[in-house]
C-alpha cells in the first residue's frame, strides 16, 4: 500500500514516520517539506490511501475527494462536519466505492487501555457502578495562539471526543446519556475546561477534560462490586501504570496487581497497521460512531 499525508502538523508528522516505506509523498500549502500544495496535483497512479491530518473545516472536502476517487482515508479525530447527514452520505459512498473511511482515535491502542477493555469484557469486575476520567494537557497558549483551534466548544472536540470514544470501547455507551457538567473559559476565547457525565445511569461516568493542566496527565478510576482498576498517565507521557485491586469481603485491604510501561507512544504504529489490516482485509467502512460523536459533541457544545 502506498500512502501520501495530507496536513504536516504535529500529528502529520507522526503518520508520515510511521507509515515508513509506505510513504509516497505530503500535501501541504503551509510546509516547505511538502511536495505538493494540493492534493488534486499528486497523481492518482502513485498512491492507495490518504492520511488526513487536517483542521475540521476542510475535512469532509477532502474525505469527498478520497472516496470519490477510490483511495481508501485515515483521518484523524473527530469527523466533524456541519450537518450529520453527511456523515451518513460518506459512509454511503464509501461502501459503493469499496474504500475504507477511517477515523483515527489512537488511544484504542493504549496498551492499558486495551488491558482496561479486556478487564472489563472478562466480567472479574462485576458490576460496575462508576468511571471517572481525567484528560489534561498544557496547550491553552497554543491553541489561544492558532489561527483556528480557539474557536466553537474548544476542549470539548479535542479531548472530550477522544474520552466519550474510550466510553464506546469499553462499555459501549449511549453517548446520548451524558450532560454538560460545567464549562470554563479561563484562559481562551472557547472553553478551556469542561467536565460532562451521564444523567440517572446504573453506571454513572464523569469524564473531566482541560487544556490548563502544566504537566500533560491522564487518570482513570473505575469502582465496581468486585474491586477498583486504576490507570495512572499515558506512555507518551510514560511511566503509565495500571492497577487493579480486589476487593475483601466482608471488608480489608484489597490485593493488588500493578503493571508499569516505561516506553515510547506505541499507539501510532499500531493504529496504522490496524489501518493497513482494514484495506488489505477489503473492511466495509462503518462511521456510526463518527456519527453518534458528532451528534452529542454537537449538542454538548450548544449548551455551554
Amino acid at each position: 500500500m502506498k500512502v501520501i499525508v495530507v496536513g504536516l502538523g504535529v500529528q502529520g508528522n507522526k503518520r508520515r514516520e510511521h507509515a515508513g516505506e509506505d510513504y509516497v509523498a505530503s500535501v501541504d500549502p503551509n510546509s516547505s517539506e511538502a511536495e505538493f500544495n494540493d492534493i488534486r496535483d499528486v497523481n492518482l497512479d502513485t498512491y492507495d490511501a490518504v492520511l488526513a491530518c487536517v483542521p475540521d473545516k476542510p475535512k469532509i472536502e477532502l474525505l469527498r475527494y478520497c472516496v470519490e476517487h477510490k483511495k481508501h482515508v485515515l483521518v484523524e479525530k473527530p469527523l466533524w462536519v456541519e450537518k450529520e447527514k453527511q456523515i451518513i452520505e460518506l459512509e454511503k459512498r464509501a461502501l459503493t466505492n469499496q474504500v475504507v473511511c477511517y477515523t483515527a482515535y489512537n488511544h484504542r491502542f493504549e496498551p492499558h487501555f486495551m488491558k482496561m477493555r479486556d478487564l472489563i469484557k472478562s466480567g472479574e469486575l462485576g458490576k460496575i457502578y462508576s468511571c471517572r476520567m481525567f484528560y489534561g494537557n498544557g496547550t491553552a497558549k497554543l491553541v489561544r495562539d492558532s489561527t483556528w483551534r480557539d474557536k466553537g466548544a474548544g476542549v470539548l472536540p479535542d479531548l472530550g471526543s477522544h474520552l466519550l470514544d474510550t466510553c464506546r470501547y469499553w462499555f459501549n455507551t449511549d453517548l446520548s446519556t451524558f450532560e454538560l457538567t460545567s464549562a470554563h473559559r479561563f484562559e481562551n476565547k472557547a472553553p478551556d475546561h469542561v467536565v460532562i457525565s451521564t444523567v440517572n445511569q446504573s453506571l454513572r461516568i464523569e469524564l473531566e477534560m482541560t487544556l490548563c493542566m502544566w504537566r500533560n496527565h491522564f487518570t482513570c478510576d473505575i469502582l465496581a462490586d468486585n474491586g477498583t482498576a486504576h490507570i495512572e498517565s499515558l506512555c507518551k507521557w510514560g511511566p503509565s501504570t495500571f492497577t487493579h485491586r480486589k476487593r475483601i469481603f466482608p471488608s480489608g485491604r484489597p490485593t493488588e496487581t500493578q503493571v508499569t510501561l516505561v516506553q515510547p507512544d506505541p499507539t501510532w504504529e499500531a493504529e496504522y497497521i490496524h489501518f493497513k489490516s482494514l484495506v488489505e482485509s477489503n473492511a466495509a467502512s462503518n462511521l456510526s460512531i463518527d456519527l453518534s460523536l458528532q451528534t452529542q459533541l454537537r449538542l454538548l457544545g450548544e449548551r455551554i
